[in-house]
Order: structure tokens, then sequence, then C-alpha cells
């Protein structure tokens, strides 16, 4: 798999990314050694195609999903071949107290203990990549400024970036800090695919995006890696439900004719489709199948013309450009 240097580290990092985030389960039970088993299943099937980044947040599983991720990595020496990533400033409802809300908190008391936890959680001193989550609405760059310089300084994170973040809040953020924010994931698929249209549809009278932020194009600019959440749109785009709608009923045909026309599956050619655009794209692949794993690096080979592009541009927007 193609590999390249991502700006402002020193970090070589895969085409493709792993997510982590159904390897723990979402229920309340305890990790059991079947899970631990098909975790390892799926984290040594991406290492041997050639997959050496790992997506992790501290709520997946309510932090179950680190946590067997966690004994996979105690129980081999694969840690010097990956990059983790990791995510905080998510809060469910109910914590830490009955009736408290669901919330978002960048505090640096927070976004510090978060990453006592994820570290703790994963089983290891350093974490390559933080991400902010989704965004506060409280927030106070000063604090996440003290929060970053404490984790740097201390070796426990070495790089940070955003995730959900729009351009405005990313220079906000800049305000304070000091270190280059390396990332923001998005969402992004043929099917949500409201950041790329934007572009094309600004003072359209019936625009389908009217607010538009410029968040791919300013990601560009300053060299922040995309990372593309559900990047076949939770396998809509490779088996659609028949109550799917009809724009995604088409896009999905679509996805399958180029799959059989190019002798490849349903599943590169939809991350093909991200990996074409020139802003630089990593889909994070989260299905906890090694089969669907195996289809997916097979992106890595596709190539798609520009007419290619956008007949499944079109085709995930039910429209062609205005």
């Amino acid at each position: 798999m193609h590999q390249y240097t991502l700006p402002y580290t020193n970090l070589t990092v895969s085409r493709l990314a792993y997510g982590c985030m159904n390897l723990g389960g979402w229920d309340r039970s305890a990790l059991t050694a079947e899970r631990i088993a098909l975790a390892d299943r799926v984290v040594q099937s991406a290492l041997e195609l050639g997959i050496n980044f790992f997506d992790h947040a501290d709520i997946y599983g309510r932090g179950k999903s680190e946590e067997v991720f966690g004994e996979v990595l105690r129980s081999s020496s694969l840690r010097q071949q990956m990059v983790l990533q990791s995510k905080c400033g998510i809060i469910f409802g109910d914590e830490p107290y009955p009736g408290a809300p669901p919330r978002y908190d960048f505090s640096a008391a927070h976004i510090l203990k978060s990453v006592e936890g994820i570290l703790r959680r994963l089983g290891i001193d350093t974490l390559d990549i933080l991400l902010l989550h989704r965004p506060d609405p409280l927030v106070e760059p000063d604090e996440i400024a003290a929060a970053f310089s404490a984790l740097q300084s201390s070796g426990k994170v070495r790089y940070f970036g955003v995730s959900n973040h729009t351009p405005g809040q990313i220079e906000l953020l800049k305000t304070s800090i000091d270190q280059p924010l390396v990332a923001n994931q998005l969402e992004l698929n043929i099917r949500h695919s409201y950041l790329i249209s934007e572009g094309i549809l600004t003072n359209q009278e019936h625009a389908s995006y009217p607010v538009a932020t410029g968040t791919l194009d300013y990601c560009r600019y300053n060299k922040i890696l995309i990372q593309a959440w559900a990047p076949v749109a939770n396998s809509v785009l490779i088996d659609p439900p028949t109550s799917a709608p009809a724009r995604v009923q088409g896009a999905a045909a679509l996805v399958a004719n180029l799959a059989a026309e190019k002798n490849t599956t349903r599943e590169a050619i939809a991350l093909a489709w991200l990996l074409r655009h020139p802003v630089g794209i990593q889909p994070v692949i989260g299905t906890t199948r090694p089969e669907r794993l195996r289809a997916s690096a097979l992106a890595d080979q596709v190539e798609l013309s520009r007419e290619e592009w956008w007949a499944l541009f079109n085709a995930g927007r039910g429209t062609p450009p205005p």
C-alpha cells in the first residue's frame, strides 16, 4: 500500500486508515476472549495489507475499543509498526452522575484526564496523534493550548488535530496553540458529499448546502490531512437497503457497475472516489470483517477518470451540476 509523510510530522502513514470504533463492542459487558481474538485478527489483517494507521476515540465502545486494542498490543510487539491516533472531547449523558447532559468538553482538565485514560487503556506511553472530537461551543483556546503544551512536553502526545471542525473553529484554536493541527476528520463519502458540493453550489438559489464553509479548500491550503469517516456511508453504497432513497440506490448501482468493469470490489470503487480528490483524503475503514478490509484495501490500486469521478459524484447527489 502507498504511504506518505504526514505534513508537519515525521510520521509515515498508509493511504488508508483503520477505524477501531467497533472493535470492543458497544454493550457494557466485560471483554471476552472471543472479542480479543477478533480484534487481533482484524489488526493483523490490516498490517498485512500495509495499513499502519489506527484511529481510536476515548468513547468508542465506552473505552472498550481501546482496551481490546491494548490487549492485542500487550500480546505482541506491534506498537513500533503503527501510528496510533485517538480523540477526546465527547461525554455521554449520565456521566459522571445520573441526569448529566450529553456534551462536549474541551477544558484542559478534561483533555488531560482523557489522555491519561487513553494511554492506560492502550497500554502505551505515547500517543502519536490526539484529535479534538467535536467542536465545544464553550471552547477556550487558552485551555486547549495549556493542555497541548503539557501533553507534548511530557511526551504523552506527539501531534494534534481536530475532527468535525470548520475553518473558523480551527483559526480560533490557532490564536492560542503553538502546535500545528495536522488532521481534520470529517464525514465524507459519495452519499454525504456536502463539503465537496458546496464548492459548486455556492450562490445557487436551490443549494442543498446553502452555507459554504470552504473546509476542504482551507485544509488543502494549510496542508491539514482530511480523514474521511464513514467513507462507504455505513455500507449503504455497498449493499443498499430496499428502503434507501433513489439517489443512494443509483449511486450504489454505479459503484457496482464500475467494480465489475474494473474487476475490483465495490468497496474499492467507493474508496477510490475519495482518494481521487486532490485535497488528499485518508479514508478511515471501520469494518470488523477481515474480508471486507481486504476488499477495501484494493482501492489503493484503482484509478478513476475525471468522468468516472463525476458520474459517482452526480449519482450520489441525485442531480447533475448546475
